[in-house]
């Protein structure tokens, strides 16, 4: 039959299922389904939307000169107690029959480093990037947004071994440009921003986001360098210094050395970041006591103290002035020469409005966004750790760089689903999209029907229900997201009609409207937005409007 409803489709879709969450729409239209919490089932719309993604960002994988592989979702306890990480909370663990302890994989660091090093023996194996699409798991203790944040999903990371720091930062650089491109061929509007690197670890770090009210990160953007920068990463000044007059919060630490108290003051109106509190001290933080509490850091700091050698460093919010209301000071002895203040640096979160701190010159400017991509350059954290070498030109052994670079397939999905949705439904992007196009018409015209098909080389959507009238097969197109509807009707025969759904990217379809309109039989009405063609040069039309969508 050439009508037949789709099975996992609604037969009838009304205005209240088209209002409901974009985690829902999905499941009501058709293209995943909630088994429990964080865990979703890929249906036959969805799955054909997933491998589209899946498509773009192996394709561009492959120009960039990465090798596909495929990791086990299993990984030994060993290896993630070499690297340190096997506390990790989020860890899915479990045991064999025989006891053996094993994790399902969130991240791939540890086993590719492990696999990689029995292939990569000497320095002309270097750089090499491997890389794999594979489902990752991660014990999200609250999971929200479907796909937006799963305890199981598709993630396409990467990993890059390198002779030297040079050579790994050149590759970052390159992978960077290879996300732009992976990005720009979805279609939908992105920025990318300076971030941290978290628990993955490194020394550069950038993230890709769309800009959506509904994301949960917050980016800042300069007006006059343009520089874009997570809440993380980001550096401001306010607009006037030193005029903070109410409380003072502060956060206590030690020096690498673990002979310096270092006493981080700063408004207690605002969120401190450590981020900013490692760049003012030159990264001379012991990392262990950023999850210490206050009294766990002096606990530790005076356990052998001596006001002889030991030092005390105190810095100063760029907000904060002598007015403002200090905590008492914990110790009650120490020596002026060994008491250092560091004053005018900012370390808090910025805040829409402040001066930005890279060029001093623009405000910042705020938004919410969801994070769909990142990229690390990670030094030798792993490799280090997992004794990874190869042998240089002087037969001497060194450990290699690494740079890793993820990207969250059906994160990804769910994102874009987010962010070009409307009141009719979902709106892809036609590279995206499961379908390019679909084919509207009532059982009267089901002969002229068959001859557009005979014409259109695209694999069209007809899966509407037999009983339903064209304009709900029309409005079901359209929730579904396809980009382009085609009609077929008695009135307008042998022309059809095509309704746009998908947003135009750009308006390249207009010169060559002019240029072949005549030859190609195709007329266009601004005010409905629609066109209409001959229907033998509907498969040519068709790909010149996609190619903008």
């Amino acid at each position: 039959m050439l009508f037949r409803r789709f099975l996992f489709t609604p037969s009838k879709i009304t205005n209240d299922i088209l209002q409901i969450p974009t985690h829902e729409l999905l499941q009501q239209l058709g293209y995943v389904k909630q088994a429990s919490s964080g865990i979703l089932h890929w249906l036959p719309l969805g799955l054909k939307t997933l491998r589209n993604v899946e498509g773009i960002i192996r394709r561009r994988m492959n120009e960039s000169g990465a090798h596909e592989v495929s990791l086990s979702s299993l990984s030994q306890r060993s290896l993630w107690e070499t690297t340190g990480r096997w506390s990790n909370t989020e860890l899915f663990k479990l045991k064999d029959a025989k006891k053996k302890d094993y994790c399902l994989v969130p991240t791939c660091e540890e086993e590719i480093t492990w696999l990689m090093k029995h292939y990569l023996t000497s320095h002309k194996d270097l750089p090499t990037i491997a890389y794999q699409i594979t489902r990752k798991y991660r014990d999200e203790l609250r999971p929200r947004g479907g796909l937006l944040r799963g305890r199981e999903f598709l993630m396409k990371d990467a990993y890059s071994f390198h002779l030297n720091s040079d050579d790994a930062v050149s590759t970052f650089e390159n992978m960077n440009a290879t996300y732009d491109k992976i990005f720009s061929d979805i279609g939908v509007p992105f920025v990318s921003a300076v971030a941290d690197s978290g628990d993955i670890g490194g020394d550069l770090s950038k993230e890709y986001h769309f800009i959506h009210e509904s994301g949960e990160d917050t980016l800042y953007q300069c007006s006059s360098c343009k520089a874009v920068s997570n809440v993380e990463k980001c550096g401001s000044y306010p607009q006037e210094s030193n005029q903070y007059l109410g409380d003072v919060s502060v956060k206590y630490a030690l020096n690498q050395d673990n002979d310096t108290l270092v006493c981080l003051y700063y408004p207690a109106n605002r969120q401190f970041s450590w981020n900013l509190a490692l760049e003012a001290l030159d990264n001379d933080i012991e990392p262990k006591t950023k999850e210490m509490t206050n009294e766990a850091v002096l606990s530790k700091f005076t356990e052998d103290y001596d006001p002889i050698f030991n030092g005390i460093t105190r810095v100063m919010d760029v907000r904060l002035n002598s007015r403002s209301n200090f905590p008492d000071f914990p110790l009650k002895s120490y020596l002026k020469n060994n008491f250092a203040q560091l004053n005018d640096y900012s370390i808090v979160d910025a805040e829409e409005g402040e001066i930005c701190a890279s060029c001093e010159e623009g405000e910042l400017e705020s938004a919410k966004s969801i994070e769909v991509g990142h990229t690390f350059y990670l030094g030798k954290k792993y490799s280090q750790a997992m004794n990874a070498t190869v042998r240089q030109q002087d037969n001497s052994d060194v450990v290699m760089e690494m740079g890793c670079y993820g990207i969250g397939v059906s994160r990804l999905v769910g994102a874009i689903a987010q962010v070009t949705r409307d009141e009719k439904g979902l709106k892809w992007p036609s590279s995206v999209s499961p379908y390019k196009v679909s084919l509207c018409a009532n059982e009267k015209s089901l002969e002229q029907l068959e001859e557009v098909r005979t014409h259109l080389q695209l694999e069209p959507f007809t899966q509407f229900d037999a009983k339903a009238t064209i304009g709900a097969r029309i409005q079901q197109s359209h929730s579904l997201g396809i980009p382009i509807a085609i009609i077929v009707g008695p009135k307008s025969w042998p022309n059809v009609e095509m309704e746009v759904r998908a947003d135009f990217k750009s308006n390249n379809w207009e010169t060559d409207y002019k240029k072949l309109h005549t030859e190609l039989k195709w007329e266009y009405n601004p005010e409905s937005q629609k066109h209409f063609v001959h229907n033998t040069k509907v498969n040519d039309v068709a790909n010149i409007l996609l190619k903008d969508l």
